[in-house]
């Protein structure tokens, strides 16, 4: 097991589990089925299952799109991650699928498609060729996380530590403080700040980066991405997407509703006034709270990494 850096965390009861390998044909290994032929009709049921579950998903925000409107906890899923809806509606069988019968959105002649007597399927070896370091670079960071117990106790503070002493006009997000600037920053340094994930510390303010007990850095995600990270669990939705097509279509599904179900709770527990019932953090109460999402979003989160394991695993050969 990778050693644990966070060792004045609360650790999770239970280590999360190793993934399973994926290397049986025909057989389902984790969460991929690999060598399967599927007929016309359901692969076709399943394609419109997703494309309609994918609209669903998205339907309020495409709505406020256009009508030029922001929402400033969603919108992050698609400005940040940069997966536009309509992609996201797009169906992929994943590694291994044969789809047998027509073809009739000409998935054959697109990138990574290959079509031989009468199947369309992924093409496994053009995309290993392609994205191969990346592959390996997601497999081995999510292999790590997984491996790490996860920890609990950081109570979401990177968000406070992102307007740390800073002039209102200064802020991240163009929404009042529910505590103030001279709360909020007391807050921040009455407790303390255990922010793994890079992608959150860098934005911290000069003045709160010397609080972070850690210090990640843009090459050593490795070493410091853990399970029980809000971050890392939203992650698995970039990791997901940028997978594409090579995984199956319903799993970045999956992992996108993860990400919203982790950036709600991520936002409601951050310093703005934002509409949302708060997570406030200030309080024994409020810390509880939070630590019981972020275990409930760790748990669903260690689903989603292992059948991304698997599909990483069922795609390296």
């Amino acid at each position: 097991m990778t050693p644990n850096p966070f060792p004045d965390l609360d650790p999770a009861v239970e280590d999360t589990p190793p993934a399973a390998s994926v290397r049986a044909t025909g057989a389902p290994v984790g969460w991929i089925l690999v060598g399967e032929r599927r007929e016309f009709e359901v692969w076709r049921a399943q394609e419109a299952a997703h494309t309609e579950r994918a609209d669903s998903l998205t339907a309020a925000h495409r709505q406020r799109a256009s009508r030029g409107e922001k929402h400033p906890v969603v919108d992050f899923l698609f400005t940040y991650y940069r997966f536009r809806p309509g992609q996201l509606r797009r169906w992929h069988p994943g590694p291994g699928v044969e789809l047998l019968g027509e073809d009739p959105d000409g998935r054959g002649d697109q990138r990574f498609y290959v079509r031989e007597d009468g199947t369309t399927r992924l093409d496994v070896e053009a995309f290993r060729a392609a994205r191969g370091r990346h592959l390996r670079d997601v497999a081995t960071l999510l292999a790590a996380t997984a491996a790490r117990p996860a920890a609990f106790g950081c109570f979401g503070l990177h968000e406070w530590a992102m307007v740390h002493r800073t002039d209102p006009d200064e802020v991240r997000h163009p929404r009042p403080l529910r505590l103030g600037a001279e709360g909020t920053d007391a807050v921040t340094e009455s407790l303390p700040v255990r922010c793994s994930h890079f992608d959150a510390f860098r934005f911290f303010t000069p003045s709160a980066r010397g609080l972070n007990r850690l210090s990640p850095g843009p090459g050593d995600r490795a070493a410091f991405e853990q399970p029980g990270c809000m971050h890392a669990t939203m992650d698995l939705y970039k990791h997901a997407h940028t997978l594409t097509p090579g995984i199956p279509a319903e799993l970045v599904l999956d992992a996108f509703e993860l990400a919203l179900a982790a950036r709600e709770v991520d936002m409601r527990a951050s310093p703005y006034d934002l509409g949302y019932e708060p997570i406030r953090i200030e309080t024994p109460a409020g810390r509880a709270e939070y630590v019981a999402a972020q275990r409930d979003l760790a748990d669903r989160g260690a689903l989603v990494r292992e059948r991304l394991i698997a599909a990483c695993d069922a795609l390296a050969g």
